[in-house]
């Protein structure tokens, strides 16, 4: 499998989403998500994943103004939060995003979880501004087989992302063939397990076999597996780490091995049981 720093992804919306981006949860306003979105343009990502509920859409602006590379070279995810969901909230909170983004559109926006009863309508939010030129794709998060079938049924739109916790620990493998089957590209959040399985003897063994570290073993993997990750870090230094992936090919017997550490462990929010 081929594959680079520059590699993309085509959403079924015809847009270009580059393979792997920096995610910036929980990176703190100010300083530290400003450095943290410049080191990663450095290193050559030009994939940028924030949220209204992160609270640092503007540091992302900001880094953004700073930058050396044109903003139509940097592809730009924001999400809906879970307060604002709603026709016409959900309009409102997209134009506030882009507000603080400072900028008149996103290449992405998704629902950022399946809230009860209100999520359609968000949905049908999603649909105007895209046609409104607003964003350029539209999705969805955190969103089971459950929920995705039940939105294809409700709706004309099929959601170009479904970003998910993915990694060999939660190895969705159902619902990454649905989404396969429909056309959904699924998006790995918190593909380094939010650090809690790196020192796992089991994923180290697999490392020192290509003299890789636990991380990029991670992040290759959910490559090969032919998903969009956003591996998140303010470190300059483990930023550029989690972009060396592209000089080496886990194995076939590898990857296997890998799929079978699956034991349903969750890091984020588990929505399965939401109605």
């Amino acid at each position: 499998m081929s594959l680079s720093i520059e590699s993309k992804i085509k959403l079924n919306s015809g847009v270009m989403i580059p393979a792997i981006g920096l995610g910036v949860y929980q990176a703190q306003s100010g300083g530290e998500t400003r450095n943290a979105v410049l080191h990663a343009i450095k290193a050559g990502y030009r994939h940028i994943d924030t949220a209204k509920f992160y609270a640092n859409e503007k540091d992302v602006a900001a880094a953004l103004r700073q930058a050396d590379v044109p903003r139509e070279h940097i592809f730009i995810a924001t999400k809906l939060w879970n307060d604002d969901h709603g026709y016409d909230k959900t309009i409102k909170a997209c134009n506030e995003s882009l507000k603080r983004l400072d900028l008149p559109f996103v290449d992405l926006y998704l629902i950022h979880y399946p809230v009860r009863k209100l999520r359609h309508e968000s949905w049908r939010a999603l649909e105007t501004l895209q046609d409104e030129g607003k964003c350029r794709a539209i999705g969805v998060s955190n969103y089971t087989i459950r929920h995705m079938d039940e939105l294809l049924q409700k709706s004309k739109t099929v959601p170009a992302v479904n970003q998910v916790e993915f990694h060999p620990y939660l190895y969705q493998k159902e619902l990454l063939e649905f989404c396969d089957t429909n056309n959904i590209r699924m998006e790995a959040y918190s593909p380094l397990t939010k650090g809690k399985k790196l020192n796992d003897p089991k994923l180290e063994a697999v490392a020192k076999r290509y003299n890789k570290s636990s991380a990029q073993i991670l992040i290759r993997w959910a490559l090969q597996h032919g998903l969009i990750v956003i591996p998140k870090s303010t470190h300059a230094e483990r930023i550029r780490e989690n972009a060396d992936v592209y000089d080496f090919e886990i194995s076939p017997e590898d990857m296997d091995l890998l799929n079978s550490f699956h034991c349903n462990y969750r890091v984020a929010w588990d929505p399965t049981n939401e109605p």
